[in-house]
């Protein structure tokens, strides 16, 4: 996994509107040169690179009984298309077979590619934990509709839009947008979760641990079926 999107979440946050938008690859290196050059420790290592923080590692959204025999972890993302079509397909009887009957432990974890799957992130957990699945869902059952011609501004409002469906209010949606902290907390998150799964592909799953590209409903049922028996 690449280690560029932390500087992307902490250095392209732009507060006006609300909005965010990434800056040309030389402004980054400027920026991060400025950024990392205020004090050395005389070896020419500055202070960032050497005590780099450790992550603020934001907890899983979780359906399903925490006691469930059976885990499923799902690395997607917002903007990638077979996700969408695995929360319109294979999620919505593995919820109804699985999930709703406490037999699994589901948890959806995102996977940012590019910016708007980020600023995907930041609406899905823009309503706390009680409306993360239901926005979360709208922005894999509406994904065509946000993403639209692809243009920045166009999504910011579509998903602007899709926010205030959810009962997300202009002032909750602008805050969310404007929240780097949460970019960031995302971002690392993220990384690290992602990284330890060694996760390159959406979607992706892991079932007790074992990592699984994107399969048939049929499939994942025979795996699931087979943990449950053990």
């Amino acid at each position: 996994m690449t280690r560029f999107l932390p500087i992307i979440a902490v250095l392209l946050l732009a507060i006006g509107g609300g909005a965010w938008y990434f800056t040309q690859p030389s402004t980054q290196t400027s920026q991060l040169s400025t950024a990392t050059s205020d004090s050395s420790d005389g070896t020419g290592e500055t202070a960032a690179q050497s005590e780099e923080p450790a992550p603020s590692i934001l907890p899983d959204h979780v359906l399903g009984d925490e006691n469930a025999p059976v885990t499923v972890i799902e690395y997607a993302s917002y903007t990638c298309p077979h996700c969408a079509d695995f929360h319109a397909d294979q999620f919505k009887q593995l919820k109804s077979e699985y999930i709703d009957t406490g037999k699994v432990k589901f948890i959806h974890r995102e996977v940012y590619f590019d910016r708007y799957g980020l600023w995907g992130g930041l609406i899905a957990n823009c309503g706390g934990e009680e409306r993360y699945f239901g926005i979360s869902g709208m922005l894999y059952d509406k994904q065509r509709e946000w993403i639209g011609s692809g243009q920045g501004d166009e999504i910011l409002a579509n998903l602007r839009t899709l926010g205030k469906t959810a009962g997300l209010t202009d002032a909750e949606i602008d805050a969310c947008f404007s929240d780097q902290s949460m970019a960031t907390r995302l971002v690392e998150t993220y990384q690290t979760t992602a990284e330890a799964h060694e996760i390159n592909a959406t979607p992706s799953l892991v079932i007790n641990g074992t990592k699984h590209s994107n399969m048939s409903y049929a499939a994942l049922k025979d795996i699931i079926d087979a943990a449950l028996a053990d």
